[in-house]
């Protein structure tokens, strides 16, 4: 008895509906046609572009990031590096003031390793980024490997087309040895 009562009040919804379409599309005007044609699509997935070199999510992603970040000459590295006279030595704290301002819960940078594991060496043995950092920033030299940025494109929204590449945003997440930049050792000269 209670499946037939159900079954009932499912079919007494479905001609409801069914009745209620039939006299929207009899009523319509120029105006809600559009409204009609909405409804009859249902919502639009959001596609990947066709971006004309690039079919694989991972293709266009470099397909965008060569476009906004063309490559540029790798930097020459000098055949002698000559420290910078009258600078400090990196202090621990120096790094800490650093690290504190990095969310321990960002994304990795090239080396892989989040900043939650650069807080916790530095707060069991200060002395080791210390030592590591210390002569870059004396002799004022930035590896490559370290200023080579973390890049996530990410579509804008409300775009009517995602074709063109301008319908992209790139968000670059900055390497750690650039928050030392602020302190009294500039990474660059």
């Amino acid at each position: 008895m209670a499946k037939l009562s159900k079954d009932g009040y499912f079919q007494s919804i479905k001609a409801a509906k069914a009745q209620h379409w039939k006299s929207f599309l009899a009523d319509a005007t120029p105006w809600t046609i559009w409204t009609a044609k909405k409804f009859a699509i249902g919502r639009v997935t959001l596609r990947f572009s066709n971006l004309p070199d690039a079919t694989s999510p991972e293709e266009i992603n470099n397909a965008l990031l060569a476009h906004f970040f063309p490559p540029k000459p790798l930097p020459m590295v000098p055949s002698i590096l000559r420290p910078h006279k009258g600078r400090d030595p990196l202090l621990p704290s120096e790094i800490l003031a650093a690290l504190r301002k990095c969310s321990s819960f960002s994304a990795v940078g090239p080396d892989t390793s989040p900043y939650s594991i650069s807080k916790r060496v530095h707060l069991v043995a200060p002395q080791v980024l210390t030592d590591l950092l210390g002569p870059l920033l004396k002799f004022s030299y930035h590896p490559v490997s370290m200023q080579k940025p973390n890049r996530i494109v990410l579509h804008k929204p409300g775009k009517p087309s995602y074709d063109s590449r301008v319908s992209f945003r790139v968000i670059v997440l900055r390497p750690f040895l650039r928050s030392l930049k602020g302190s009294s050792h500039p990474a660059y000269p």
